[in-house]
Formats: structure tokens, C-alpha cells, sequence
């Protein structure tokens, strides 16, 4: 026995001892093997989990926004992550979504809270709603409305009484609609778990005093709403009693100090699926098995609770994301931004936790010993007194090599940095390394109905050269947009003289503009000369491009655009953007400031104010035949709806940035000429939903920044037909495989031995094998490579157990597959990798 760490502390263990001995009696514990889900009645807590009608609960949570979705995407997300093990559905709620303008409300459509969580409850499933109503999410403002930034002495998220009337206001709001509604679970609903503020303590210190009494402010505000289930805190970890502190990050289970109180349970907030992306950005991975290595870790260290941060992350439509945060938000999720199955993430974790279900009444009950059994190799063993329930997690701790554990007098292989479940303490039924669902990859099939012709044309802005001064200086960005719009002109004139010119002919003097962010499109005459932008990390850029001046009057146009305000840090109501000097370089008489010139100040583009994203305001301009591209120009276009269900995206080829709407409805932004460092568009493909697309002639207008031509955009479906799988000899059974019985875990078929598992998406069937190898193969579906081995029967097999059939099973076995060729390694594992295509 070694002295436990982290989760497992000292004060742990006699808090678990205390509630394993003074359990009830053994009938309570045998009550939890069910699946419980119906929230009706009382929810508190005590050292080893949430209690929700006097029953211990395993959480797994799925992170689901509602306004990144539509409402008739809902029902199938919800069903999605029920189907991968998800009992619990969290979600942010969007102040700015829901209170707009001043004391109008939006609880309609995609911002239709109340039947989100009816959904979510008419699914059988419990709810976590995250109040803020600060979320950060990178959702613009961080779900802050932009009119609080224009309350007199306001500062945010601080003991400062203007924001605390207005915070306490909208979370008064909510909790009063949910109570209306029965929603929450002692009146028989869904939500067991709710959330006030958001990550404080990583900006708290910069508000000294006021920051530690605001957070005792908001706590003693949120019990006193009376919702009668327990209150969180994220990443707060002097979180007031009796609210709990969780973790935030990807290893809670080693990082996670655990709960400031012995009597509060361990809770994962936030378990982040890959990593969201901002415009300028390279992909961004998480691996299927660490997700699952960091389940099972935290779990089997006394947590009770995870939420994957995103299960579902959908798009940031029109202007909703926060600062250069791409439209589509957490793809690499279990369900993709289509809501099409990301596997094998979405399968390891169903997995996961049914190992971890099967694993359930030891880990409520039971009380927990850590035993170091070699270098790097552990065993968490949990063992319910008086009773037979024990359940172990083997883990090797090694990131590099495979190592073999004594257990029990039993010898288990683990592959690097691994953990494997043991549900009865002798039975492998899980292992975090070894992958034993499918797999699959997106693909995206260009569409010959939707792309017959778009029939284009355009309609292009002319730069103001309004001169009545509003200001001597450029105003700031915002205080102008009030958040309306992305866009504010600036714009002023200057007379220059024959001698102020540069005597070279050839040689143009320099515009450069000094800007707090985010970008600009600069215009001199009429003419574009260009455009500029910061990062998410340095919004600040200066702009410098050769401009035509000319003798006598001369025009300046500035477009300042922005992408979202922020979503973190401290002072949030103080951020600022636009030009803040402008200065002309390489006069003959010397370089001349225009910052004090006189500025006059439009606030968003014409086609805007016009909507002639619409069909009506559309009609409200001239469009003429497209030429080859040009900046400030809107396209216009029509198109019928894509062949079959799959979901829709729009692919913007050619185009540089700007904005896309679908019969109306704002898919987003896109920026397509921010390359990553691989030098590609961090996002191409922009997600349509099948619900704004009518049968036919369907309305498309894209409003072009940059100089981007539509010739080349395209409209295609996507899909995941392309299936692979990769199990090896030595791969565990899959934890679907058993079930609880009498206080055990029995197999449900006689035949553990490893298996690849072939299914097809919507009912199609397995309509070729395109590649299938038993030996050495490597790479990763859609990628495979033939290794030194293989087996030349392989594919005949696997086409005669599979052609033609919606799923297939084919045995991991060197005897189904006959005679090798090639050198295999000696003393390694044969694996079998198969890809097939999956169609009608």
C-alpha cells in the first residue's frame, strides 16, 4: 500500500469510509446497478457523488449547446450521446443570445432553452445547466450582452453593485422559467446540477478584495434562488460552502487537487475533446485513447462525474463567436459539427463507460487501496466492505513501453500509458490503449443538383467619402458598432499639392494604419489597396501599403472590421478595437499625420442596413453580371437542394473572408485567406442545416471583404460511409459484451475472442473492401498501408463475412486467414486492419 495523492487524499479516505460503513443497508448499493435517470426527487451530495433520490449516481455529462444547433438537430443530438453512455446533458446558458437589447428577451428557436431541457428529460436523461452568466465558450463577449458595457460605473465579474444587479436579474430570470416549468429535479425534472460563474479564480487576484467578495456575493445569490439541487463552481477552489468546486482541463484525475470540503464529490467539469480553433490555426487532435486513459484514471481516483467539453460543438452562427474563433466549434468532438459519429472517439467512450457501469457498485460503495506493483504500475482496487463487489483499475504508467502486471496471482499485459478495467477484479473488459470499435472518415461529396448553376451576380459597395468631421479622431470600434455589425467606416479627405508628391512617378507614397484590431480594408480614392489583421493573440497590427495618392483632393476610406469580442480576462468592458493613428508616408515634404485630420464615422455596409441577404431587400440594389472579384461585393445566387438527407456544407474556394446567408439565415463567417502555418484555411467547409434549405431555388448571398470571386465555391453533402477497423490477437473483449448479475459481471456470449467490428451508418450495407490486411499493417483508416506480413487471403474473408451486409464481425484470428507472406516481427501481435465503403 502506498500513501494515495491527488484525488485520493488522506482526508478522502475517511470521509469514504464513513459513508461505505453508515450506508443503509446492501439493498441501496444493489439499487444502483439500474440505470436510474429519472430526476423526481431530492439531489444533494455527499463525499463520493451526487445523490439524486437517495441514490449515488455515475455522471457521464456531454457538453451540448443549443444555440450551436438547431432546434430539429436536437432530438438526434440528444439520442447520439445517449446511445454512446451519456446520461446527462450540460449546457451554458447565453445571456447575450437571450437578452439582446436591454429588457427583450429571445426564448425562441435556437435560443428555446425551456424545450431543450423538456427534450433533454423526454430522453430519460438528467441536465447540468451552467448560469454564468459569464460562460466564456468562446461565444462572443462571453455571453455578456454588449449594452452592460454602457451602464454607468459598470465592471464586470467584480463586487461592483451595477453588475451584480443585472447578473442577479437574468439568473433570477432563468431559475424562475425553469421552476415554471417543473425543470428541475425535485420538481420532477431533468436538471440535478447547476453551475454559477465560470473559472473566476483564473482572473480573480487582478480584483484584489472585490474579486473574493464578489464570488461570496454570487454564491450566497445562487443558494438563495432555492433550486434545491447542489450549486457548482469550476476551477473555483475556495468555492463557498455548500457549493462545490470542480475541475477544468484534460487529466483531472492527476492534476485535480480534489473538492476544498471531505463531504463534497469529485467533479469534472470540463473534459475538453480536442481544442477549439480560432481563424489562423492548425487542426487541433485529441486521441480517442487519452480521452479514455483520462476517464478511467479520474474515476478510478474517487471521481464520479465527467463532462466532455465539447460531446457535440456545433457552429457558431452569424456573429456569435467570440475573438478569430473559427465558425465550427470543437469538430474533433464525439459527434462532429454535422453531428455525423467521430469515430473511434465515440465508440472508446461509450465503451469506457460501460466498463465503468459495470464497474458501479464497487465504485459508489465501495472503499478504495492503491498498491504500486512496479515501476510506473499501479493497481486501484475497490472493494465494498461486507460484500463480494470489487472492481480494479490496472494502470502502467509508462508512455513508452508495454508492461506486464502480477495481480492477484494473475499476469495482465498493458500497453503504454494504459489502464485496463476490471469490473469483478479478475476480468479485463476494458482497456484505454486498445481500440476494439470502428472507425471512420469524413467525406464530402460535391453535390449535382445544388452546383448545376448558381446563376451569380453581384452587387459591389462603393467606399463613403462623406467629409462632414464628425470627430477630429477616429472614434473606437466598438463604442461606434454598439456590437451591431462587424463593420465601421472610417473616412476623411486631405488636399495635397504637386510638390507634397514624390518626384518618381513610380514611386507611391505609403498609407499605414496603426490599429487595435481586428482588421482593416483600406481604400484611397476609391481605389483598394488592401487589407490587414491581427491574431487572437496580438490583436494589435499596423498596416503599410503603397496608396494612390494624387494633386489635389484625396479620399481616405478605413472598413475596421472585427471578429467577435473577447470571451476571457479581466476587465472584459474595457477592450477596445479600430484604427488609432494613420499616417502617410514618402510625401516629398515628409511624412504627415492624419490622425487628428477629421474623421467621419459609418457604422456597418450598406447591403446590411439594405438586407439584401433576403429575397425582398435583395431587391433593393441593382446586381449586375460578376467580374473577377472585387473587395466590398455581395453575390448573389440560387440553388436546389442538395440529393438525400445527409447533412449540408458549403466549400468557399476562391473566396477571401466575409459572411454567407442561406435564405436568410447567417451561416457564419469564414476566412479563407488566414492561412495556418500548413498553409490552409483553418476552415473551408461551412455546415448548411438541412433546415433552412427549401426543395427549391434556394436564395445564397455572400458578402465579400476581400477580392474573392464565387466562381469556384461549390455545395456538397457529407458523410461517414468510410469504416475501418483495427483489433489485434491480444486486443480485450468489448465491455458491451457482459452484464451485472447477482452482484458479478457475466459475459453475454460464449466467443470473447477478439473481433473487428464493421457497422454501417443509415442503413446501408458494406459495398466494397478496400483494403484488408492480418499481419503488420500501419497507418489509420482511409490511410492504411500494407505492413512487412500480411495474409493473401485476408480480404477474400472479410469480404465473404462482410459484402452485402449492414455489420459484420470478423475473428482476429491467424487460423481464419491461412498462410502468411513477407517476415513478420517475431514475438508481436498479428493485427487485422479492414476499410470498406458503405452504401445503398
Amino acid at each position: 500500500m502506498v500513501k494515495p495523492g491527488h484525488l485520493l487524499s488522506t482526508t478522502f479516505f475517511l470521509s469514504i469510509l464513513l459513508v461505505a460503513y453508515c450506508a443503509t443497508d446492501a439493498g441501496n448499493a444493489e439499487a444502483e446497478e439500474e440505470e436510474e435517470n429519472k430526476a423526481e426527487g431530492p439531489v444533494t451530495y455527499d463525499a463520493r457523488s451526487i445523490i439524486v433520490n437517495g441514490k449515488r449516481v455515475l455522471l457521464f455529462s456531454g457538453a451540448i449547446h443549443y444555440p450551436r444547433s438547431t432546434p430539429e438537430m436536437w432530438p438526434d443530438l440528444i439520442l447520439k450521446a445517449k446511445r454512446g453512455g451519456i446520461n446527462t446533458i450540460e449546457t451554458y446558458i447565453f445571456w447575450n443570445g437571450h437578452e439582446p437589447v436591454q429588457g427583450q428577451f429571445n426564448f425562441e428557436g435556437q435560443y428555446d432553452l425551456v424545450k431543450f431541457i423538456k427534450l433533454i428529460h423526454q430522453h430519460n436523461m438528467y441536465a447540468v445547466l451552467r448560469l454564468g452568466p459569464f460562460v466564456q465558450a468562446e461565444w462572443n463577449n462571453g455571453g455578456i450582452p454588449y449594452w452592460l458595457r454602457e451602464v454607468p460605473n459598470i465592471i464586470f465579474r467584480s463586487d461592483n453593485e451595477p453588475y451584480k444587479e443585472h447578473m442577479q436579474k437574468f439568473i433570477t430570470l432563468i431559475v424562475k422559467k425553469m421552476k415554471e416549468e417543473k425543470l428541475f429535479a425535485p420538481q420532477g425534472g431533468p436538471i440535478v446540477l447547476t453551475q454559477v460563474e465560470n473559472e473566476y479564480n483564473t482572473i480573480q487576484l487582478a480584483y484584489r478584495e472585490k474579486g473574493e467578495s464578489y464570488i461570496k456575493w454570487a454564491a450566497k445569490m445562487a443558494l438563495g434562488l432555492d433550486v434545491d439541487v447542489p450549486w457548482i463552481m469550476c476551477k473555483q477552489m475556495d468555492a463557498p460552502d455548500p457549493i462545490i468546486n470542480t475541475c477544468n482541463g484534460r487529466h483531472c484525475g492527476d492534476t485535480f487537487p480534489g473538492p476544498n470540503k471531505p463531504n463534497k464529490p469529485a467533479l469534472w467539469t470540463e473534459n475538453w475533446t480536442a481544442q477549439f480553433r480560432v481563424f489562423g490555426d492548425p487542426p487541433s487532435q485529441r486521441s480517442a485513447e487519452d480521452l479514455a486513459y483520462s476517464v478511467a484514471r479520474f474515476f478510478s481516483r474517487n471521481g464520479s462525474m465527467v463532462n466532455y467539453y465539447m460531446y457535440y460543438g456545433g457552429t457558431n452562427y452569424g456573429r456569435t463567436s467570440s475573438s478569430f474563433t473559427s465558425t465550427r466549434y470543437y469538430d474533433e468532438a464525439p459527434l462532429d459539427e454535422y453531428g455525423l459519429f467521430r469515430e473511434p472517439k465515440w465508440g472508446h467512450l461509450k465503451d469506457v463507460h460501460k466498463a465503468l457501469n459495470l464497474c458501479k457498485k464497487a465504485l459508489l460503495w465501495g472503499v478504495p487501496t492503491v498498491d504500486k506493483l512496479g515501476a510506473q504500475l499501479e493497481a486501484i482496487v475497490w472493494q465494498q466492505p461486507g460484500a463480494q463487489a470489487c472492481a480494479a483499475f490496472l494502470a502502467n504508467n509508462n508512455t513508452q513501453q508495454t508492461q506486464t502486471m502480477n495481480f492477484k496471482g494473475q499476469q495482465y499485459r498493458l500497453p503504454p500509458r494504459s489502464i485496463s478495467v476490471l469490473p469483478d477484479c479478475k476480468t479485463v473488459v476494458f482497456n484505454t490503449n486498445q481500440i476494439t470499435t470502428q472507425h471512420n472518415s469524413r467525406n464530402f461529396v460535391i453535390s449535382e443538383i445544388a452546383n448545376k448553376n448558381f446563376n451569380w451576380e453581384m452587387y459591389r459597395e462603393v467606399p463613403p467619402t462623406e467629409t462632414a468631421m464628425q470627430s477630429p479622431g477616429p472614434k473606437e470600434h466598438w463604442i461606434l458598432s454598439k456590437d451591431t455589425t462587424d463593420y465601421v467606416w472610417f473616412t476623411s479627405k486631405l488636399e495635397l499639392e504637386e510638390r507634397d508628391l514624390p518626384l518618381k512617378k513610380q514611386v507611391l507614397p505609403t498609407l499605414r494604419v496603426a490599429s487595435e484590431g481586428h482588421g482593416i480594408h483600406a481604400f484611397v480614392n476609391g481605389e483598394y489597396i488592401g487589407t490587414d489583421h491581427g491574431s487572437k493573440v496580438e490583436k494589435n497590427f499596423v498596416f503599410q501599403k503603397p496608396a494612390p495618392f494624387k494633386e489635389g483632393t484625396n479620399h481616405v476610406a478605413i472598413l475596421s472590421f472585427v471578429v467577435g469580442l473577447p470571451d476571457s480576462g479581466a476587465y472584459m468592458e474595457r477592450r477596445y478595437a479600430g484604427p488609432r493613428s494613420i499616417t502617410i508616408l514618402g510625401l516629398n515634404t515628409g511624412t504627415l499625420d492624419l490622425t487628428e485630420n477629421g474623421w467621419s464615422h459609418q457604422v456597418g455596409v450598406s447591403g446590411e442596413k439594405k438586407k439584401i441577404y433576403t429575397e425582398e431587400g435583395s431587391k433593393s440594389v441593382t446586381w449586375t453580371k460578376p467580374d473577377q472579384g472585387g473587395a466590398i461585393t455581395w453575390y448573389k445566387g440560387h440553388f436546389d437542394a442538395p440529393e438525400g438527407n445527409n447533412p449540408v456544407a458549403i466549400t468557399m474556394t476562391g473566396m477571401g473572408k466575409g459572411f454567407v446567408w442561406i435564405n436568410g439565415n447567417n451561416i457564419g463567417r469564414y476566412w479563407m485567406s488566414y492561412l495556418s502555418p500548413l498553409k490552409q484555411p483553418t476552415q473551408s467547409e461551412y455546415h448548411i442545416p438541412r433546415v433552412f434549405i427549401k426543395p427549391k431555388d434556394n436564395l445564397i448571398v455572400i458578402f465579400e471583404e476581400e477580392q474573392g470571386s464565387p466562381k469556384e465555391v461549390y455545395i456538397s453533402t457529407a458523410n461517414r460511409d468510410l469504416t475501418c477497423s483495427v483489433v489485434s490477437e491480444l486486443h480485450p473483449p468489448s465491455p458491451r459484451l457482459f452484464e451485472n448479475k447477482g452482484g458479478g459481471i457475466r459475459p453475454l456470449v460464449n466467443d470473447l475472442k477478439p473481433k473487428a467490428e464493421l457497422k454501417c451508418p443509415d442503413q446501408k450495407v458494406i459495398s466494397l473492401v478496400e483494403f484488408a490486411s492480418f499481419g503488420d499493417p500501419f497507418g489509420s483508416c482511409a490511410a492504411f498501408v500494407q505492413g512487412n506480413c500480411t495474409a493473401p487471403a485476408t480480404k477474400q474473408v472479410v469480404e465473404k463475412l462482410c459484402m452485402g451486409k449492414p455489420t459484420c464481425k470478423i475473428p482476429v484470428e491467424a487460423a481464419e486467414f491461412g498462410n502468411m507472406s513477407g517476415s513478420c516481427p517475431p514475438n508481436t501481435p498479428k493485427i487485422l486492419a479492414v476499410q470498406v465503403i458503405c452504401g445503398k
